[in-house]
């Protein structure tokens, strides 16, 4: 059972609607304006984030090493690009704000949001720091959506340059997975319930008053 600083609303039997915000008494079970279930915590957040995240990690190696794109040419042939690689010829061509783009857009922030998410889910059992932490879950769920862009120019991409016969471009099975990673992620932050942070640090200080005490 979850203890709870003797100064938190949670001790208090206070809840905040997770649907519309509104702080009521647990003594009512649904929030009498949207009349959402009322919960102290979200509940089996922990577990719920954990999940999604592993499903992130598993769809990672599929969306970078699987074609997001597929050209087919009449004069060239069909051609195959995965992220990486788009980022290589972006680079060559000497569109290096482009490649810098798509490489932090869709290397670096999925693989950061992921490591954030596991140490936000072990700063909820260790109860340490947890203004930065706090810090970290508000940036993570900030940054998760620009990670979508490269999907963005492959939707754009299949949609408006089909030139018949001559050129087709279609989405490969690299843009399904790494469109399914940015989703998770996404409901990975959402899922996280970033007060189980401050209820691990109470807890922590509290017992480190007890060791002290002891000690004493």
């Amino acid at each position: 059972m979850i203890e709870f600083d003797p100064a938190s609303a949670a001790v208090r039997g206070l809840a905040c609607c997770h649907s519309c915000g509104r702080v009521e008494s647990m003594e009512a079970e649904r929030c009498p304006r949207c009349h959402a279930p009322l919960h102290l915590r979200k509940p089996d957040s922990l577990q719920r984030t954990i999940a999604l995240a592993i499903g992130a990690v598993v769809l990672y190696f599929p969306a970078n090493l699987l074609p997001v794109l597929q050209v087919e040419s009449t004069l060239q042939g069909t051609r195959q690009s995965t992220i990486v690689g788009g980022v290589v010829q972006f680079w060559k061509a000497g569109d290096y704000p482009v490649a810098l783009i798509i490489f932090i857009a869709s290397v670096m922030i999925p693989i950061l949001k992921i490591l954030s998410i596991v140490v936000l889910c072990l700063g909820a059992r260790s109860g340490r720091s947890p203004r930065a932490l706090t810090r970290l879950y508000r940036v993570t769920d900030y940054i998760g959506r620009w990670s979508m862009v490269d999907v963005f120019v492959v939707a754009i991409l299949v949609g408006v340059v089909q030139l018949g016969s001559v050129i087709t471009i279609n989405a490969g099975e690299g843009a399904l997975a790494f469109a399914g990673v940015v989703l998770l992620t996404i409901f990975a932050a959402h899922s996280f319930d970033p007060r189980l942070i401050w209820d691990a640090a109470a807890k922590e200080r509290r017992h480190s008053g007890r060791r002290s005490q002891e000690a004493a």
